[in-house]
């Protein structure tokens, strides 16, 4: 006969505790399944036949409705309110088989859990400013746990960790504290007009919020940096038919991702590599050759590459080494958006008596290589590491990246430069 759920298993809110599978899909030694919810001794008791002690592991067989195991392992019970989401947390330890992960889970079913919702246990650790779930994480801690999940690079492990320990919290209570006092500051001028003291200027009221002013945008600014590290830079090669971008992808990415033919126009889509540069992940993306033509194919790949290259961080105009840059490659450049990184490359220096060599040009760094031959790439992936640092620098503060944020500091921005009353 099979038993009743626990009657004590019910969150505050009188549902159902959740569960979920917390370790990730398909086959390990060990899988995980969390519980959280309300007095889940019983339901600890109901599962493994123990009342685990609070913070140890214990050895259990858990068992299915009829008695018989379906697994040993361990359970560990984490009482409220010392645990990730604030309530009682169970996590069962089990062998990791996608088959007795789903018998395990489908047994906190039968218990009285219901599945919880992606990023679910998550939600009830944090506070959001409005609901105050358990208030075990803020908004951005919350956020941190899922880029430290996506996080591509060391780099952007690196900073999600510093958000999740609190730090951009911290520097925004900062700001706040300051704010507030201020406010108090001017609320006192108000109040009291009649007062010889000029709270204002005595407290230097003006010079600290300029300074507040300077530390938002340093702020906004860095939160676009965290957005690098997590996201990546994007870099396009672009310029004529035939100059090399396909053959210089294929040399970075050290694979044959893009056909490489002596015929211009080969390129008619986008083709896309990932590297790592000092931590940084690079997209870098082969477009179609930039030049008139009446073949619709091609003119549409010609369209894609110019919404790439608007879209870009870094773009690297290639230029054939034998010919110099001429009108062709001006027009690009006057094209190009202006807020744009760009580096040039004179390719196919194999063809040439021209050896590899970096150079400053008037307007943008220039690299003298071969990627047919791999000659004097590395000069190109030096600067690719110098540009990429450049636009993230002073990244060790931590990630502020989500768009929750973000829009957020302009906005405060603007009203502190707007016109007194």
């Amino acid at each position: 006969m099979a038993e009743k759920p626990p009657t004590t298993a019910r969150s505050e809110s009188g549902k159902a505790p959740i569960a979920a599978i917390a370790t990730a899909a398909g086959r390990g030694g060990i899988g995980i399944i969390r519980v959280s919810g309300v007095s889940l001794i019983d339901f600890a008791a109901a599962l493994s036949g123990k009342r685990p002690a609070a913070r140890f592991a214990t050895l259990s067989d858990f068992r299915a409705a009829d008695g018989s195991t379906i697994d040993s392992g361990l359970l560990l019970y984490f009482p409220a309110p010392h645990s990730f989401t604030g309530e009682d947390v169970l996590e069962v330890h089990a062998h990791g088989g996608p088959v007795v992960m789903q018998m395990l889970l489908m047994r906190c079913l039968e218990l009285g859990a219901r599945l919880a919702e992606p990023g679910e246990f998550t939600r009830l650790a944090y506070l959001n400013g409005k609901l105050d779930l358990n208030g075990k994480l803020d908004l951005a801690q919350a956020e941190a746990v899922i880029d430290l999940i996506d996080a591509a690079t060391c780099s952007a492990a690196r900073s999600a960790v510093r958000s999740l320990q609190g730090e951009f919290s911290k520097e925004v209570n900062h700001l706040l504290g300051q704010l507030i006092e201020l406010r108090t500051l001017v609320e006192a001028t108000l109040d009291f007009p009649d007062e010889e003291v000029d709270f204002l200027e005595a407290a230097d009221a003006f010079g600290r919020l300029e300074r507040l002013q300077q530390h938002l945008t340093q702020v906004f600014d860095r939160a676009q940096q965290g957005r690098l590290l997590q996201g990546g830079l994007h870099v396009v090669l672009a310029g004529q038919p035939n100059v090399g971008k396909s053959s210089l992808l294929n040399c970075l990415a050290g694979d044959e991702l893009a056909i490489v033919t002596p015929l211009p126009g080969t390129t008619r889509d986008l083709v896309r590599s990932t590297l790592q540069v000092e931590g940084i992940p690079l997209h870098v993306i082969d477009t179609a050759g930039l030049r008139e033509t009446e073949d619709q194919i091609e003119k549409i790949g010609i369209e894609r590459s110019w919404r790439e290259i608007e879209r870009a961080d870094v773009v690297v105009l290639l230029v054939d080494a034998r010919t110099g840059v001429g009108e062709a490659e001006r027009a690009i450049v006057a094209k190009l958006p202006t807020h744009l990184a760009r580096l040039t490359v004179y390719n196919k220096i194999d063809l040439t008596s021209r050896a590899a060599a970096c150079h400053q040009e008037a307007d943008a760094v220039a690299i003298a290589l071969s990627a047919k031959t791999g000659e004097g790439v590395e000069l190109l992936r030096q600067e690719l590491r110098a540009v990429a640092s450049g636009i993230v620098a002073r990244r060790r503060l931590a990630s502020c990246r989500r768009c929750l944020h973000r829009p957020r500091t302009p906005s405060a921005s603007a009203h502190r430069n707007s016109p007194p009353y």
